[in-house]
C-alpha cells in the first residue's frame, strides 16, 4: 500500500470521527424541546414521567461517546444532582469511543512526534491494549529497553468535550425546570474545569510526578513515571505497570485477608495525598488501577486530580469531629469552610444526614464491613431522604470543592463494598489524621507543587 493509500484510508477514518462530532449539532434542539415539555408538565400540574423523559434524553445524547461518561459517573455519587432515571440513562450510553485503526494511529503519532516517530521506539503495538474516554493506550518499548504505555488522545477531543459540556448544561437546565432541591451551577463549573484539564496530557504528566512524590514512601502503591521526550499535550507516555484487573482479582475468589489488604492499600493510595498534601484523585473507577501479585496497587490515570486549599482539608476533618462529638457549632463552622453559603440550622441538619452516611464507617471503632451502613440500597434510601428534605428547606447550592471529595468517598466506598472488606475504618482514618497540622500540610503542598511546576489552588 502506498503512502497515498495510507493517507486516503486515514482520512476516511478521520471523517468517521469527525462525523461523530458533527452529530452534536442535532442534540441541542432535542434537549430544548424536552426542557419545554418538562416545564409545561410542571406548569399545568401534570405528573412528570421521569423514566420516559430520561429515555428521550438518552436518545438525544445517544451520539455522545466518552467524556460524558465521566460526568455520569460523578453525578451518580451526588444525591439527586439529577434524578436517578437520568443518571442511569446516561450511564447506559456506550462509554468507549470507536477505536482508532493502525493507519490512523500512525498518522496521529506522526502529528505528535514528527515523521520519524517510530525511531523513538523499538516496538509499538498496532492494536490498542486499552480504551479510555479521551484516548486509547498502546504498549511499546523504548530503545533503552523500558516497556511503556502510550496514551494517544482521540482526534477532535477538545470539540467533543465542549459539545459534551454544552449538553450537560442542557441536562441540568431540564432538571432545573421542575426541581430546585440542588442548584447545580457549582457542580457544572467544577465538572467543566476538570474535563478541560483532562485534555492536557502534559498536565497529567505533572500530576503523575506529583503522585510519585506524595506516595514515594508508600510501598503499597506504585505510580508510573512519565517519559517527557515522547510526551505531548495529546500523547502521554509512561512506564508500564504490570498487574491484574480488579475484576480478575475478585474472580479468583480471594480470602478475607487478601480482600482486606487490597482495601487498606486503596485507602492509603487515595487518602495519604489528601490528608498530607491536600490533593485528591477524583476518579476511583476500576479501570484506573491494577493489582500486583503482592496486592499492592498500580495507579494508572491522573487526569481527574483536584488540589485543595489546606483550610478545606482542615474543614473535612472538623466535620468528622463534629459528627463524632455531635457538636452543632463545629458542624456549622465546617460547612461554612467547605463553601456552603450561610447555611441555616435546618439545612445543617439535612446536610448531616448525608455526611453521616459518608462518614459512617469511620465513626465506629471496630472491625466492620462497609455494607453495614453504606450499602447501595441504604445509600439510595438516604439520598431520597436528603432530596426530600432539601426541597422542604428551600434547596442547596453545593460548593465546587464538594464534588470530587464526595465522588472519591462514595466511589471508594463502592470499591470496598465489592471487596467485602472487613476493616477497622475508624482506626485507619485516625492513624492517618491523628497528627494533622494544617501549617505542615501547607508547607508540604507548596514545596511539592513548586518543585513540579503546578499552580497552587485558587478555588
Amino acid at each position: 500500500m502506498s503512502d497515498n493509500d495510507d493517507d486516503y484510508t486515514a482520512a476516511n477514518e478521520e471523517n468517521r470521527f469527525g462525523g461523530r462530532v458533527r452529530r452534536y449539532a442535532k442534540v441541542g434542539a432535542s434537549a430544548s424541546k424536552l426542557a419545554a415539555r418538562l416545564a409545561t408538565g410542571k406548569m399545568f400540574g401534570g405528573e412528570i414521567d421521569h423514566a420516559k423523559y430520561a429515555a428521550e434524553l438518552t436518545s438525544a445524547l445517544g451520539g455522545l461517546k466518552g467524556p460524558l461518561m465521566k460526568v455520569a459517573q460523578i453525578l451518580s455519587t451526588i444525591p439527586d444532582a439529577l434524578p436517578k432515571e437520568y443518571t442511569q440513562a446516561l450511564a447506559e450510553l456506550q462509554a468507549d469511543a470507536p477505536s482508532m485503526g493502525w493507519l490512523f494511529v500512525k498518522r496521529r503519532m506522526r502529528s505528535e512526534l514528527g515523521a520519524g516517530w517510530q525511531s523513538k521506539f523499538t516496538e509499538f503495538s498496532h492494536d490498542a491494549v486499552a480504551a479510555a474516554s479521551l484516548g486509547q493506550v498502546h504498549k511499546a518499548t523504548l530503545p533503552d529497553g523500558r516497556d511503556v504505555a502510550c496514551k494517544l488522545q482521540y482526534p477532535d477531543m477538545s470539540a467533543t468535550v465542549e459539545a459534551d459540556l454544552k449538553q450537560l448544561r442542557a441536562a441540568f437546565a431540564i432538571y432545573k425546570r421542575y426541581d430546585s432541591a440542588i442548584d447545580a451551577q457549582n457542580i457544572q463549573e467544577e465538572l467543566t474545569a476538570r474535563l478541560r484539564e483532562e485534555l492536557d496530557y502534559s498536565r497529567e504528566a505533572k500530576h503523575m510526578r506529583l503522585y510519585r512524590h506524595m506516595l514515594a514512601d508508600e510501598d503499597c502503591v506504585h505510580v508510573p513515571e512519565p517519559v517527557d521526550d515522547v510526551t505531548t499535550k495529546r500523547l502521554l507516555t509512561m512506564t508500564w505497570q504490570q498487574g491484574q484487573k480488579f475484576k480478575h482479582f475478585l474472580e479468583s475468589d480471594p480470602d478475607q485477608d487478601a480482600r482486606n489488604q487490597v482495601a487498606l492499600n486503596m485507602f492509603r493510595a487515595w487518602y495519604v495525598p489528601f490528608y498530607r498534601y491536600g490533593v485528591i484523585h477524583g476518579d476511583p473507577h476500576l479501570g484506573n488501577y491494577t493489582l500486583r501479585d503482592d496486592l499492592s496497587v498500580n495507579l494508572l490515570d491522573f487526569g481527574c486530580i483536584r488540589i485543595f486549599k489546606p483550610d478545606f482539608v482542615q474543614a473535612v476533618i472538623t466535620l468528622y469531629e463534629a459528627l463524632r462529638d455531635e457538636d452543632e457549632e463545629k458542624a456549622v463552622s465546617a460547612y461554612e469552610s467547605w463553601g456552603f453559603e450561610n447555611p441555616s440550622r435546618e439545612l445543617i441538619d439535612v446536610l448531616n444526614i448525608w455526611a453521616s452516611f459518608v462518614y459512617g464507617p469511620i465513626l465506629d471503632d471496630r472491625e466492620r464491613k462497609m455494607g453495614e451502613t453504606n450499602s447501595v440500597a441504604y445509600g439510595a434510601e438516604v439520598a431520597g431522604k436528603v432530596h426530600q428534605e432539601l426541597r422542604r428547606v428551600g434547596g442547596v447550592k453545593p460548593p465546587r470543592e464538594f464534588v470530587l471529595v464526595d465522588r472519591a468517598a462514595v466511589g471508594l466506598g463502592a470499591v470496598f463494598l465489592r471487596l467485602d472488606a472487613q476493616v477497622n475504618w475508624y482506626r485507619l482514618f485516625n492513624d492517618l489524621v491523628g497528627d494533622f497540622d494544617v501549617a505542615k500540610l501547607e508547607a508540604r503542598q507548596k514545596a511539592a507543587l513548586d518543585q513540579i511546576g503546578l499552580e497552587r489552588p485558587d478555588a
